[in-house]
């Protein structure tokens, strides 16, 4: 009997990897993103970008629940790249998930790699964009699911849908902008200049005539799908005499909320309808920075788009711009980020009311001392680093995923700390010194299959505390609570929310607060969880969840494509 089970195992398992590789009758959709090098234009000077099929942003990816896309990836740039489909939680399928020596080896300049997208639960809006160095910073743009075939919308069906994608630009070459902040151990440079739709709106010089200009007619219903794209930037978003009605974000749908303006980080989506509900005429659209850092440069320019009323009337010479909160406005942020509610009839049974793994991190921006010979422009000559558990993370030479599955050792260590290494006043005004040079190293978290995880995230006010918009790939988590200061084990759970979370793949930390999440870990393979603020990310504030396979064939790791790019 024992044999029988064997060997069917190993039979369904042979031909799961078989529908992996495509050799089945069904036709799935195709993609072909051409990654090369391309001139555009912006700021008054023209300059080369990584693209993907000489658009910026990139081409949009449509789908259904549930479906499967193919994406056939050819690298015709002068760079590894890689790319990655961002929320997407390609169940047992982390091959083609796309982090640069985490789950692959990147695509080398006249390479291609074909990469599988699983749709599963999702729906609503998400993105994909590059996850090797910057070059996100062009390579992006939005992944459109739609409901299942013969299901609905659980909000009234708009009349038109509208990408909304932010961005950044920089007038510099962005892998310069890039290798010089890493040599130097200092911060980026600021970007010139926040786009809408790949433009920066007419406030900017030299970009009047490319201002994005989005057309309604009165009486109707768009449904916006906000992606926010850019490096570093939380962003404020809002339209002069418009609300927004937020009905989904990071592909979940959520309880309607509405709104004057959004807040919305890197790494984020939000689905919000728009009722052309005032008289004919145009509209600012405009969107500036959220930056809690006292002491952080930032981009602190406005870019704007148009919303323009069809129709024959006078268009006012200039239209006011609408109101955004000022930069620093905390209070403003996290009213919105803690006012989204989920929607549980639409996701049943999916809250998770019993944690079985705790497992608490702080997240700090620390310094390195700068190495004899050279010099730093971090804090006082030294070197920026970031951490999670006080350890910041150092990138292999081989995927930890090609790793894991071919026990190849050396590659990373187990042990990742479950609970911060010091104890202290983390969100003091004054921290000791000692406590702000992290330790190096290549750690994952290894969680058993079917564990139920509680993950609070800690900031901490090490060298400066700001907020961090925290991302897992492979999943989508419960954010059941919020709050500012300490974490307290005692007294905070007491105020979860567990009714009606919303279901989110990037959440917020407050700058010196917390952030509670919640997820049942029923998707095996390894999976990377970072702060989608590129420069935290580049300084090291990342880790690896490897979630072990389950009893069953379906609860198990799918085999390796045949053309993972090589090392």
């Amino acid at each position: 009997m024992k044999m029988w089970v064997l060997k069917t195992t190993i039979f369904l398992q042979i031909l799961s990897g078989f529908c992996f590789l495509g050799l089945h009758s069904k036709t799935h959709k195709q993609y072909t993103f051409v990654v090369k090098e391309v001139q555009y234009t912006r700021l008054c000077s023209t300059k080369s970008i990584l693209t993907v099929n000489g658009e910026f942003p990139g081409p949009v990816i449509n789908a259904h629940q549930g479906e499967t896309v193919y994406v056939n990836v050819y690298n015709r740039g002068t760079h590894n790249i890689t790319v990655h489909w961002h929320g997407v939680k390609q169940p047992r399928n982390p091959w083609t998930d796309g982090p640069e020596y985490i789950t692959q080896c990147p695509i080398k300049p006249g390479e291609k790699f074909r990469q599988k997208i699983i749709f599963s639960t999702e729906e609503g809006t998400l993105w994909w964009h590059a996850h090797s160095d910057w070059s996100r910073a062009t390579v992006h743009g939005a992944i459109i699911i739609y409901p299942r075939k013969h299901r609905t919308y659980p909000f009234p069906k708009p009349y038109a849908e509208v990408p909304i994608i932010f961005g950044e630009w920089w007038k510099n070459d962005v892998w310069k902008v890039y290798t010089e902040f890493r040599r130097t151990g200092g911060s980026p440079n600021n970007s010139d200049a926040i786009t809408i739709n790949g433009q920066p709106g007419d406030l900017y010089p030299c970009s009047n005539s490319g201002t994005f200009k989005m057309n309604v007619d009165q009486g109707k219903t768009y449904l916006l799908r906000i992606v926010n794209a850019a490096m570093n930037l939380i962003l404020f978003f809002s339209i002069s005499k418009h609300n927004l009605t937020v009905v989904g974000a990071d592909g979940c749908y959520t309880k309607p909320l509405t709104r004057d303006y959004i807040a919305i980080s890197p790494g984020q989506t939000i689905d919000a309808l728009l009722y052309a509900n005032q008289e004919p005429d145009q509209y600012y659209m405009a969107a500036r920075a959220y930056s809690s850092g006292a002491a952080v440069p930032f981009d602190n320019t406005t870019t704007t788009a148009i919303l323009q009323y069809n129709g024959n009337y006078p268009p006012i010479s200039s239209p006011p711009l609408p109101y955004l909160p000022y930069y620093n406005d905390t209070q403003a942020a996290f009213n919105f980020f803690g006012s989204l509610r989920g929607l549980p009839k639409r996701y049943p049974k999916s809250i998770p009311f019993n944690a079985t793994t705790h497992i608490e991190t702080t997240l700090s921006v620390n310094t390195f001392p700068c190495p004899k010979g050279q010099t730093c422009e971090g804090p006082n000559g030294t070197r920026f680093a970031t951490s999670i558990n006080n350890i910041s993370f150092v990138a292999p030479s081989i995927d930890i995923l090609e790793a894991y599955y071919y026990h190849i050792k050396g590659v990373y260590r187990k042990g990742f700390p479950t609970f911060p290494p010091f104890l202290f006043n983390f969100t003091a005004q004054y921290l000791p010194l000692e406590l702000q040079i992290p330790k190096k190293g290549t750690k994952a978290i290894v969680l058993k299959y079917g564990s139920v995880v509680e993950l609070v995230f800690q900031g901490t006010n090490l060298v400066g505390g700001i907020d961090h918009p925290m991302h897992l790939h492979g999943y989508s988590f419960h954010v059941v609570g919020y709050g500012f200061g300490n974490f307290d084990k005692a007294k905070d759970p007491l105020q979860y929310n567990l009714v009606d979370p919303p279901l989110l793949n990037t959440v917020v930390v407050p700058k010196n607060g917390w952030a509670t999440i919640r997820f049942k870990a029923t998707n095996p393979g390894v999976w990377l969880m970072h702060c989608h603020l590129e420069r935290h990310l580049s300084w090291g504030m990342e880790t690896v969840f490897i979630v072990k396979n389950g009893k069953g064939w379906n609860e198990t790791l799918l085999p390796p494509p045949p053309d993972m790019p090589r090392c």
